[in-house]
């Protein structure tokens, strides 16, 4: 069991990172066409910084760490943060999520850095689709950046495929049987109110009714993944070398397993995706507390995290743009 757990006795051993507020995309589903008001290069955390806070965490039993953005590789010279993370003893698991844009460009110096492993979100199979999903986005790209990430070794690749009703639903089986035909591993994800919508408005699409849709491919048979510590549940189709995962934060919420903590680009720890609780950690790291305070800051956030969200009742993501948060 993890040195770090919360007041309900969850361990808490993952520690997800944003470091950058920017995107070159602007996905439906988590930006407006506009983009939105970015944080000043001040604000931001460097990337000594963000070591400092991983080696604090790592004394404390975080174990697993996520690099994500915004797009996380539109932040100039990510490899080295990569490095300087892999460099420490504790962290058994180094991973990013990415949209894969510019994916094969730096596939090969991630997995050189001491990445392990990529997700990649890719919400359609299809071109014109795609541009209107991410608005100003190439499908080729990411998918050659899918393929890079594979010939790296930088593997499982994770597709993370956001399901959304009347938009991209009637590809979930194209998809699923990517994981018969090419050997992909597909995570279906429920559309989320994360930019202030109402539970009503969004295109929810349950897993329940994906799992219904993929009857016709065969039975899905449970099937435990060796890497990885998020809130999947994974399966696998016949025949299939790859796996079927769902991710259900709306109609089967899995806060009593939650074993995480994300930071934001600005140095705010973040107890609950869909809660604003942050914790400031950038002010006490900029003037000067020592690795033992800011282990003390963390300790005391964590015996704060709450139990979970409040989507059941309605309350809804209201503050910072999802983009800010990493997912």
């Amino acid at each position: 069991m993890t040195g770090l757990s919360d007041s309900f006795q969850r361990p808490i051993n993952y520690l997800r990172i944003s470091v950058t507020d920017r995107c070159n995309l602007r996905c439906v589903y988590c930006m407006p066409p506009e983009g939105i008001a970015l944080m000043s290069h001040n604000d931001i955390l460097s990337y000594e910084e963000i070591v400092t806070l991983v080696k604090a965490a790592a004394e404390l039993g975080i174990t697993h760490i996520r690099l994500t953005g915004g797009e996380p590789l539109v932040r100039a010279g990510l490899p080295e943060l990569v490095r300087m993370i892999a460099d420490i003893d504790a962290i058994t698991d180094l991973s990013l999520t990415t949209n894969g844009i510019l994916l094969a460009q730096y596939a090969a110096d991630l997995k050189d850095a001491g990445l392990m492993r990529v997700n990649v979100s890719l919400d359609t199979l299809k071109p014109e689709r795609f541009r209107q999903i991410t608005r100003c986005g190439e499908l080729k790209n990411t998918l050659k950046g899918v393929e890079a990430a594979n010939e790296a070794g930088l593997t499982p690749v994770k597709i993370n495929m956001v399901v959304m009703a009347g938009i991209n639903d009637d590809e979930i089986i194209d998809f699923a049987r990517k994981t018969i035909d090419d050997g992909w591993h597909v995570r279906f994800i429920e559309h989320m109110p994360v930019n202030g919508e109402d539970i009503n408005t969004i295109k929810l699409v349950s897993v329940a009714d994906i799992k219904k849709r993929l009857e016709p491919l065969g039975n899905l048979e449970p099937f435990k993944i060796d890497k990885g510590s998020g809130p999947a549940r994974y399966y696998r189709l016949p025949g299939a070398r790859g796996t079927v995962g769902f991710i259900t934060p709306v109609t089967e919420h899995f806060c009593y397993r939650c074993n995480r903590l994300r930071l934001t680009a600005d140095g705010k720890l973040r107890l609950c995706l869909l809660r604003e609780d942050e914790i400031d950690l950038r002010e006490p790291l900029r003037s000067g507390a020592s690795i033992q305070e800011l282990k003390d800051i963390i300790t005391k956030a964590t015996a704060a995290k709450p139990r979970g969200h409040l989507l059941a009742e309605r309350n809804f993501h209201k503050g910072r743009p999802f983009s800010q948060v990493g997912g």
